[in-house]
């Protein structure tokens, strides 16, 4: 097909679906790393203009990586529901931004057709989306899941208590994760990133946060961000675990680069559902970031907004519990500064809300970045207006062993009060049984981690 216009009288013409989609995205310091970018805003605009009138059966015959090299692209496209993609088909990208929008549009409407969708589509229709055109669109879709509590559910917002340690003392982890229990956080998991990844480490913390589980009641899940076939060693071996983590990209070279592929993820899947604890029956936590493909020189030459949209195709195979877009964790190389992490946070947020995953963010920062606390304060006030799933909590938003800054313990609790949110709904039950939250508001014992020591 043509992919050609004109604007200003100069005529634009693309080689190319994925060079069109490229040269439509907004603005990345990856993508400008890669030499894939528009040369200029109006070659943007114009790429824009022609991947509106584009058919979305053109995306489904013509994805960024060939079905035959590539089994991410093989996993999409096998999904797909091939009659709800039948009506849809002869859509265009931008009629599907349009009917995305209207206020006649429901949430299950989007869910039902989400399931004719490629990650090509995902992607494309999110580059001709505004800031706001994002979180409106993601605002009407509620992806609902379940491992030990609820996620997902409207009027709730989770968060991860991060209780990392530079080197995984279990004194100092349970100190953090009392710390973060006593503002709220922990309703979407107590997850640990380990220092040591080795069998015996991975067990010990799964343990310790396991017994605070039990002797507290807590209705929430644990789970130590090491590599999957780690843990899977660890729950086949007796080790509790509530949920299995996996980074994972959106092509299969970089999945290579994880150390991982389909065949491994699916044994992991199955083992968490032999294994963990919970009663599920969503057991699995995935992360994600745009360019992360491009870091591991495998991403065949697409941009980094339709590799992540297809990380979250590839991840939906294993109906999870939450998946996690870390935004400004992978730097400035990918996305330079707060105006391209908080537009990245929203396309993230409302491509995994429309693949049909549950999704938060951790919305952070390096400290080489062109950001302040300020800038990603903002982004989660924006993410959760739009009905961001859950958010990381960590000591005083600086994480202490991955040495980024991100959202804190109180960050959660004061974005519930600043937009009526409340904590899931088991989680909040046990908060008021213990005493640390009346009528949706936090006690005057709220906050003191001490007040988990008097036991």
């Amino acid at each position: 097909m043509v992919l050609r216009t004109k604007l200003f009288d100069e005529t634009y013409e693309f080689k190319s679906i994925k060079e069109l989609l490229a040269k439509a995205n907004e603005e990345k310091s990856g993508d400008r790393q890669a030499g894939i970018v528009a040369g200029s805003v109006a070659e943007r605009m114009a790429a824009k203009h022609v991947l509106a009138e584009v058919p979305l059966r053109a995306l489904y015959e013509n994805p960024v990586v060939p079905y035959e090299q590539d089994e991410v692209t093989r996993i999409i496209i096998d999904a797909v529901n091939l009659t709800i993609y039948g009506e849809i088909k002869d859509w265009t990208v931008g009629g599907l931004r349009e009917w995305l929008l209207a206020d006649s549009t429901t949430g299950e409407m989007i869910k039902r057709i989400s399931r004719g969708l490629t990650a090509e589509m995902i992607a494309a229709v999110a580059k001709l989306m505004s800031n706001l055109d994002l979180m409106t669109a993601a605002r009407k879709i509620r992806i609902v899941s379940h491992c030990a509590n609820t996620i997902g559910l409207e009027g709730t917002l989770a968060s991860r208590n991060q209780p990392n340690h530079p080197t995984d003392s279990v004194e100092g982890i349970r100190a953090e994760v009392f710390e973060g229990l006593s503002f709220g956080s922990g309703d979407s998991v107590i997850g640990i990133n380990p220092v040591d990844d080795s069998l015996s480490s991975v067990t010990q913390l799964l343990e310790m946060t396991y017994d605070v589980i039990q002797r507290w009641e807590i209705p929430t899940q644990n789970c130590i961000l090491a590599h999957v076939t780690t843990q899977v060693d660890a729950i086949q071996k007796g080790a509790p675990s509530g949920l299995i983590f996996q980074s994972i990209a959106g092509s299969e070279a970089a999945n290579k680069s994880f150390g991982i592929d389909m065949k491994m993820m699916d044994e992991a899947y199955d083992a968490a559902q032999k294994y963990c604890f919970t009663p599920g029956p969503n057991y699995m936590y995935f992360e994600t970031g745009q360019g992360s493909a491009l870091s591991a020189d495998a991403h065949h030459d697409a941009d980094q907004l339709v590799l992540e949209a297809r990380a979250y195709g590839f991840g939906k195979r294993y109906n999870p519990y939450q998946v996690n877009t870390v935004v400004g964790f992978i730097g400035p190389e990918y996305l330079m500064d707060a105006t391209q992490i908080t537009r990245a946070g929203l396309e993230d947020h409302f491509m995994g809300k429309l693949t049909g995953v549950s999704m938060g963010c951790d919305a952070c920062y390096t400290n080489h970045a062109k950001a302040t606390q300020n800038d990603i304060e903002n982004l989660a006030v924006l993410l959760s207006a739009a009905g961001c799933n859950y958010f990381m909590g960590v000591p005083l938003g600086d994480d202490p062993m991955l040495s980024y800054q991100c959202t804190s313990f109180n960050d959660a609790a004061s974005l519930r009060q600043l937009l009526r949110l409340r904590p899931l709904p088991e989680f909040e039950a046990w908060m008021e049984k213990i005493g640390l939250m009346e009528n949706g508001v936090l006690t005057a014992k709220a906050g003191d981690a001490s007040f988990f020591l008097q036991r």
